[in-house]
C-alpha cells in the first residue's frame, strides 16, 4: 500500500453485509451479544457495564422495531389490498380484540372482588353469629351475677357460686368459642370443671362501647381473632362485660376458604413498619377443569382493630381460586342446574355466533378489498400501457359501480387523449404548412424597396392570422428594359395593393396567385393573354406598331381586365379580389391608375388638399369581361399618396370606425417625417384604437411620397 492512501474494505464485505437501518440493527446486535458474551465470558456485573448493555438493548429494540415496520411498509403494506385489510383489522376487529380484553379484565377483577366478598362475607358471617349468641348469654349471666354476687364482694378476683359456673358452663359447651367475663373490668373465675382459654384481655378503650357491644376482626399482638363484645349494666350499677373470641388459624381458614380454593391473611401490626412475621393459610389451590379455567389471584384488604390500641386499619387478604368454583358458587346453589346448562350453553352459542360474524365481516371485508383493488391494478395496468404510448388500449368494465364509471372516464379519457393526440399532429402539419406558407408569402413581398430619384416608397402589411388575404408590391422599370441600353436609369414604378375575399390560407394562396399574374404581367406579358386576337389588339397602337412591356403596364386598365379573365377563369365562383394598380412616370410625374374595387387611396397635396383616387371598376374574378376605367394624377413635390386596406380604416371600438379621417389626421401630422414613421405612427393609432380587442382583418398600407 502506498503512502496516504486509505485501507479498503474486502469486496466480499461490501457486497454482503447490509447497508442503511438494516446495517445499523445488524452492528447494535453484535454490539449486544458483544456485551452478553463479556459478561459471560468474564463475569463483569459493574454498574456502569449494566448500564451500557442497557442502552445498547434499548438501541437494539428501536432499530429492529425500525426495521420490521420498513420491511413491512415496503412488502406488505405496498399493496393497496392489504392496505384495506389492515384498515379492516385496525377499524374492525381491533375494537372487538380491546372490548374482549376489556371485559376479561373486568371478569378478573371482578372475579378475584367476588372471591375476596365471599371470604369476607363468612367472616362477617361468623362474627354477626358470635355477636348474636353473645347477647342472650350476657344476659344470662348478669341476672345471675345480680343474685348471686354481692356487691360487697372481697378485694381481688371474684368468685361465681357453684350454681353460676353450672350455668356458664352449659352455655360454653353450646358455644364453639372461647370467653371470658368481667365485672367492672376484673375477671370472673369460672370453676374448674370448665377449663376455658382466654386469649385476650380486657383493654382500655372497652370501658364504655357504643351500644354496649362490638364485633370484628382484631389483632392482639401477632395474633388474629373473630372477637364479640357485649356489655350489661347491673342494677347496682356495676358493668359486666362478656368477650368472645376465635383465634383465626389454619382450621378457620379452611372453612372460610370451603369452596373457593385457597385463602391468606397476613397480619401486622398497625404502623409497624416490620415485614409480616406469619401467614394465616387455609384450603387448596385448585385445578384447572379446562384451558380457559385459568387461575384468578386477587389481593384486597379487611378491616380490623388493633385489640391493645384500638386503633382502626386493614390487613391484606389474597385469594387463589378458579372460574369455575366462582361459577359454581354464584349459580350452583340458588339457581338449578337445568338452567346453568342453559346458560353455560347459550353463553357458548353466543361466543361461536360472535365469532362467526366476525369472520363473515372479514371475508366480505376481504371480497371488496378486492373489487377496488382489482378496478385500481386496471387503472395502474392502463396507465403503464398509455405511458408507453398505447392510447388505443382500454379497461375491460364488468361491474356497475363507482369504480366502474372511473374506468369508463378512464376510457373515455384515453380517447379524447388519442384524439387530441390525432388532431395535435394534424395541427402540427398544419402548423408546418402555414410556416411554409408564412415564408412563402414573406417572400412575395418587396423586401427592398428601390425608390426613384423623386419618388419616395414604403409598404406594410400585418395580418390578422398566420398568413395574410392582403397583397402590395412595388414594381420599378428602368431604360434598359425600354431600349437594351446598358444605363440603369428607372423610368417608372408600377403601385400594386389588392385585399382578397376571406381570411386564411385560401386568400394567401389566392394572393401569391395575384401577385404572381401581375408580376408575369411585367415581365412576360406577352405569355398571359389567352387569345393571339386580344394580345394583337392590346400590344398594338394606332400605326400598328408593337409596344413593349412597359408600355403594357403604362395602361392599368388594360391589366385589370387581363387579371379579370385570368382570376375568373382559375379560380372558383366565390373568389375575388380588390386590386388598385397605378403606375407612376418618372420623367412626366403622372400617376396612371386604375382601381378595381378597392378603397380609394388618397393624395395629400402639399397644400392640404385631399384627392380620391377612384377611376376605375367593379373586383376582379367576379365576372368576365369586364372593362376598367383609367385615372391621372400629376404629382407635385410634396404630395403623399396613402393606399390601404379596409383592415386600416374598418376596425371598431365604442367610438365607432378608425376612419379614414383619422388615417389622414396621422399622415397630416407626421407627413415631413421619414415614409416608415408615417406608418409606424398609422399603426399605433390604429393598435390603439382597437385596444385589447383582436385584430378583425389584414393591415395593408402603402404610402409614397413626391420629393
Amino acid at each position: 500500500m502506498q503512502s496516504g492512501t486509505e485501507p479498503r474494505t474486502p469486496g466480499w464485505l461490501r457486497t454482503h453485509l447490509p447497508t442503511g437501518l438494516a446495517g445499523a440493527t445488524f452492528w447494535v446486535a453484535i454490539w449486544f451479544l458483544s456485551l452478553l458474551l463479556a459478561r459471560w465470558l468474564f463475569h463483569i456485573n459493574g454498574v456502569y457495564f449494566t448500564l451500557l448493555q442497557v442502552v445498547a438493548g434499548v438501541i437494539l429494540v428501536g432499530v429492529a422495531l425500525s426495521l420490521v415496520w420498513q420491511l413491512v411498509r415496503k412488502h406488505m403494506l405496498w399493496s393497496l389490498n392489504n392496505k384495506l385489510i389492515l384498515t379492516y383489522l385496525l377499524i374492525g376487529l381491533a375494537p372487538v380484540l380491546l372490548f374482549v380484553t376489556l371485559v376479561l379484565i373486568t371478569a378478573y377483577i371482578t372475579a378475584g372482588q367476588f372471591a375476596i366478598h365471599l371470604v369476607d362475607s363468612r367472616i362477617q358471617n361468623a362474627v354477626f353469629q358470635m355477636s348474636l349468641e353473645n347477647g342472650p348469654h350476657a344476659d344470662f349471666v348478669a341476672r345471675t351475677l345480680e343474685n348471686k354476687i354481692p356487691a360487697t364482694a372481697a378485694t381481688g378476683t371474684t368468685h361465681v357460686t357453684a350454681r353460676a359456673p353450672n350455668a356458664l358452663n352449659s352455655l360454653r359447651m353450646k358455644l364453639n368459642w372461647d370467653y371470658e367475663s368481667f365485672l367492672d373490668g376484673a375477671p370472673i373465675q369460672q370453676g374448674t370443671a370448665i377449663k376455658g382459654k382466654v386469649p385476650l384481655g380486657l383493654p382500655p378503650w372497652q370501658a364504655n362501647l357504643p351500644n354496649g357491644e362490638f364485633h370484628g376482626l382484631v389483632l392482639d399482638g401477632g395474633s388474629l381473632y373473630i372477637v364479640a363484645v357485649n356489655q350489661q349494666h347491673l342494677n347496682d350499677g356495676r358493668m359486666y362485660t362478656l368477650v368472645s373470641s376465635v383465634a383465626v388459624d389454619h382450621t378457620l381458614m379452611d372453612m372460610l376458604a370451603s369452596g373457593l380454593g385457597r385463602a391468606v391473611l397476613v397480619p401486622q401490626r398497625i404502623g409497624s413498619s416490620q415485614s409480616p412475621r406469619s401467614f394465616i393459610e387455609g384450603g387448596t389451590e385448585p385445578s384447572a377443569i379446562n384451558i380457559a379455567d385459568v387461575r384468578v389471584r386477587f389481593l384486597s384488604t379487611l378491616n380490623m382493630t388493633d385489640w391493645g390500641t384500638g386503633a382502626r386499619g386493614t390487613i391484606p387478604i389474597e385469594v387463589d381460586s378458579r372460574p369455575s368454583l366462582l361459577y359454581e358458587q354464584l349459580f350452583g346453589a340458588s339457581i338449578g342446574g337445568v338452567f346453568t346448562n342453559f346458560l353455560r350453553t347459550f353463553l357458548i352459542v353466543l361466543c361461536i355466533v360472535f365469532a362467526l360474524i366476525e369472520l363473515l365481516a372479514l371475508w366480505m371485508a376481504i371480497r371488496l378489498s378486492r373489487t377496488i383493488t382489482t378496478s385500481v391494478a386496471d387503472l395502474y395496468h392502463a396507465t403503464q400501457e398509455i405511458d408507453r404510448g398505447a392510447l388505443g388500449h382500454r379497461i375491460g368494465v364488468t361491474r356497475d359501480d363507482q369504480l366502474a364509471e372511473l374506468s369508463r372516464s378512464f376510457n373515455k379519457m384515453t380517447s379524447s387523449l388519442q384524439r387530441l393526440l390525432v388532431e395535435q399532429q394534424e395541427k402540427e402539419r398544419l402548423q408546418s404548412e402555414i410556416s411554409i406558407a408564412q415564408e412563402v408569402q414573406a417572400n412575395l413581398f418587396p423586401h427592398h424597396i428601390s425608390n426613384l430619384l423623386d419618388l419616395e416608397l414604403h409598404g406594410v402589411c400585418r395580418p390578422a392570422r398566420s398568413v395574410s388575404g392582403d397583397y402590395y408590391d412595388f414594381l420599378v422599370f428602368h431604360e434598359e428594359a425600354h431600349d437594351g441600353q446598358a444605363s440603369r436609369r428607372e423610368t417608372g414604378v408600377g403601385i400594386a395593393l389588392g385585399d382578397i375575399s376571406g381570411k386564411g390560407i385560401s386568400a394567401a394562396l389566392l394572393m401569391a396567385t395575384l401577385h404572381s399574374a401581375v408580376r408575369a404581367y411585367r415581365f412576360a406579358s406577352e405569355e398571359l393573354v389567352y387569345s393571339e386576337s386580344i394580345l394583337e389588339a392590346l400590344m398594338s397602337d394606332r400605326d400598328g406598331t408593337g409596344i413593349d412591356c412597359d408600355e403594357l403596364f403604362q395602361s392599368p386598365g388594360r391589366i385589370l381586365s387581363l387579371l379579370n379573365r385570368h382570376l375568373y377563369r382559375s379560380t372558383q365562383p366565390e373568389k375575388y379580389a380588390t386590386l388598385f394598380l397605378a403606375h407612376y412616370d418618372a420623367a412626366s410625374t403622372m400617376l396612371t391608375y386604375s382601381n378595381a374595387g378597392q378603397l380609394p387611396p388618397l393624395v395629400l397635396t402639399r397644400h392640404g388638399a385631399v384627392h380620391r383616387l377612384d377611376q376605375g371598376g367593379t373586383v376582379v374574378g367576379l365576372m368576365d369581361g369586364m372593362h376598367y376605367e383609367e385615372g391621372r394624377l400629376k404629382m407635385e413635390p410634396g404630395d403623399i399618396m396613402v393606399a390601404y386596406s379596409d383592415g386600416v380604416t374598418e376596425p371598431e371600438n365604442d367610438f365607432g370606425e378608425f376612419g379614414e379621417e383619422r388615417m389622414m389626421d396621422v399622415v397630416r401630422s407626421y407627413r415631413d417625417q421619414p415614409l416608415h414613421v408615417i406608418s409606424t405612427q398609422v399603426m399605433l393609432a390604429l393598435d390603439a384604437w382597437i385596444g385589447a380587442q383582436e385584430q378583425p382583418d389584414d393591415i395593408t398600407l402603402v404610402v409614397s411620397r413626391q420629393t
